[in-house]
């Protein structure tokens, strides 16, 4: 039922994009070739990002790093980063290698590259350095899985106390002091490491200073730092908690309890997938009864385990068959819970219905899908025993509203009635009816102490023999449950650190960051016939991007020995036979080793001819011919 809703919706349609920023835009144009050099770089995202002391790393045409100023936002616009060049750059090709924070706390870089003046005539893969430490993004991941892991217990394990009502709460104590202290420990960890894990570096950055005092100023580290905050409240609540008698103060440690649950819920949703892309607030509301509905189900799975193991010991629990049914009803709810606000994630994560298998995103959430199917198969068997502990108690209520206490027709009211020294005889044998008379069509038992006596049934329930089994049974299907909702917890926090489909193909659209425009290569042989080494060799004509429209050409010779060399001339014209267009002279101008221009316009899509003329001499040249495609 659950992957049936997520795929009605996707097959409904489509919207913007949401969570990790992608870049839409940089100005200078990515490849793009400028006559004057640009006062800045600024880069347009499609939601508001957060900058680092190292956003910009900008690499010269001969390699070395480009002094730059303080990364900013430009014009004030969160979803903008500049950065300021300086006054005289030399003429070739500049690398800007970035790195912001996206709204929704997850770091993304690229890079990509313009020239000033003229392209440089080689190229050399500019080492823009690592996305991600690989030690600081495991130790992220493992306290994120623990945090998620120790919230949900938390929250379980409360709310199995104060919903539930067990009457012994001793075996729940030392879990929940140390989901606490495990929450409280990861969420330390997550902020040490909020700085080295924006910028990519190893986890000894985290003891940098200035970087700390930068995580507590960004709405990631103000996230972890108001949970820190929660949970010392939390800690309070529980103390108090841990001494209240009065049964009439169980709605406001209720109220208190969801309170605080809701509020770290939301130091999550506030800072994750939720917090950026469309519906905003819809998405975080979506977010924080998520995690409060898993915090109740599958932490709460956990307390029953325990408090069924700790009357299993003590020999019965009296009071299991009142918890265990308020516990299912209570689970049962938080599914519901669950489905609908995982349909509607899922939908605002995926965006299309091929990114269910295309992605990394749909696979992990079928992944996810996967689990939560088996999670509910084992829930719905763990069921059956509840039920079964439940029937016992449902006989002892039914019993105890109809008891009554019989008197024989005619007998004297009063304390030596029925029962007493007075009453009635006892019947001998069977053919006293088996111990009962009839009265009116009725039938009445002997007395209190008779065999088969509503007494009886409501002090020996016929299925409280089986209770022990029973118990066994729902205890272990109930560890099964906690092992499958370990597993799903794992599978959600790798989830909530990947790229969501909708944002993957929003950066597909745009222009690939880190790369050139789509170029064409073209390898133009010639020979002149003579035995110079400029005499034979090849021509590499760089069409880009090969599209209708302004196109740049740079060609570069190289002789028979394939060392670069220089010719007096090149000059290329493009035809398109089939349309009886052309030629149209490409203009080539000589840069100093190599000849190019940036302005040859190709007006219609098809197959051209590009005819090459090479020449060497003032009288040795050479025209040969090559088919280009140019699209659309």
């Amino acid at each position: 039922m659950l992957l049936g809703a997520v795929l009605a919706l996707l097959l409904a349609g489509a919207g913007p994009a949401s969570a990790h920023a992608a870049l839409r835009g940089t100005d200078p144009d990515d490849g793009s070739l400028v006559r004057q050099a640009p006062r800045h770089v600024t880069l347009t995202f499609t939601e508001s990002v957060g900058l680092l002391d190292d956003s910009f790393r900008v690499f010269g045409p001969d390699q070395r790093r480009v002094h730059t100023g303080e990364a900013t936002h430009a014009d004030g616009r969160s979803d903008t980063a500049r950065v300021g060049l300086p006054g005289k750059l030399a003429q070739g090709t500049y690398t800007v290698a970035w790195r912001v924070v996206s709204a929704d706390s997850h770091p993304v870089s690229g890079a990509f590259s313009f020239s000033v003046g003229k392209r440089s005539a080689t190229t050399v893969q500019v080492d823009t350095g690592s996305t991600e430490d690989p030690l600081t993004g495991g130790l992220n991941d493992a306290a994120r899985y623990l945090a998620y892991l120790a919230a949900a217990l938390l929250v379980g394990l409360a709310a199995f106390v104060l919903l539930c009502r067990p009457a012994d709460t001793a075996a729940l104590r030392r879990p929940l002091v140390a989901a606490w202290w495990t929450l409280l420990g990861s969420t330390l960890v997550l902020l040490l490491l909020r700085a080295p894990y924006e910028a990519g570096t190893g986890p000894a950055a985290a003891f940098d200073a200035s970087a700390l005092g930068r995580t507590l100023t960004g709405r990631p580290g103000l996230a972890l730092v108001a949970r820190l905050v929660l949970l010392l409240l939390t800690a309070a609540f529980l103390l108090w908690l841990s001494r209240r008698r009065d049964p009439k103060e169980r709605p406001l440690a209720l109220a208190i309890g969801t309170v605080l649950a809701a509020a770290l819920a939301l130091t999550w949703a506030a800072a994750e997938h939720a917090s950026a892309g469309i519906q905003v607030p819809l998405a975080m509301t979506s977010s924080v009864l998520h995690l409060l509905a898993t915090g109740v189900w599958l932490g709460g799975l956990v307390a029953l385990l325990l408090t069924l193991r700790r009357s299993s010991g003590d020999g019965g629990a009296d009071d299991m068959t009142e918890v265990v049914p308020r516990f299912s009803r209570i689970a049962f709810a938080s599914v519901t819970v669950l489905a609908v606000t995982g349909v509607y994630q899922s939908w605002r994560g995926l965006g299309s219905l091929s990114a269910l298998t295309g992605t990394s995103y749909g696979r992990l959430l079928l992944a996810k899908l996967a689990g939560v199917a088996v999670l509910l198969l084992v829930a719905r068997y763990s069921r059956r025993w509840t039920a079964r502990i439940a029937a016992p108690a449902a006989v002892t209520r039914t019993a105890a509203v109809h008891t009554r206490v019989p008197q024989p027709v005619g007998a004297p009211a009063g304390p030596d009635g029925p029962g007493g020294p007075d009453g009635p005889e006892e019947h001998d044998g069977p053919e006293e009816h088996d111990g009962r008379e009839e009265h009116d069509g009725r039938e009445e038992h002997d007395g209190p102490e008779g065999p088969g006596t509503p007494d009886q049934a409501a002090q020996e329930p016929p299925a409280s023999r089986a209770d022990p089994d029973v118990r066994r049974r729902l205890r272990r299907s109930v560890l099964v449950e906690v092992a499958v909702a370990a597993v799903v917890l794992m599978i959600t926090t790798v989830l909530t650190g990947t790229l969501p489909a909708r944002a993957q193909a929003e950066a597909a659209r745009q222009a690939p960051a880190g790369a050139l425009p789509p170029t064409t290569l073209i390898t133009v042989p010639y020979d002149t016939g003579t035995e110079s080494v400029n005499g034979r060799g090849t021509v590499q004509v760089t069409l880009d991007p090969a599209r209708v429209g302004e196109n740049g050409i740079q060609a570069v010779a190289a002789g028979s020995d394939k060392g670069l060399v220089v010719l007096p001339e090149i000059r290329i014209t493009f035809t398109l036979p089939s349309r009886k267009v052309g030629p149209i002279d490409a203009e080539l101008t000589d840069q100093g080793g190599y000849w190019s221009t940036n302005s040859v316009n190709l007006p219609l899509a098809g197959n051209w001819t590009m005819k090459t003329t090479v020449r060497v001499s003032d009288v040795d040249q050479v025209t040969v011919e090559r088919r280009v495609r140019i699209a659309p």
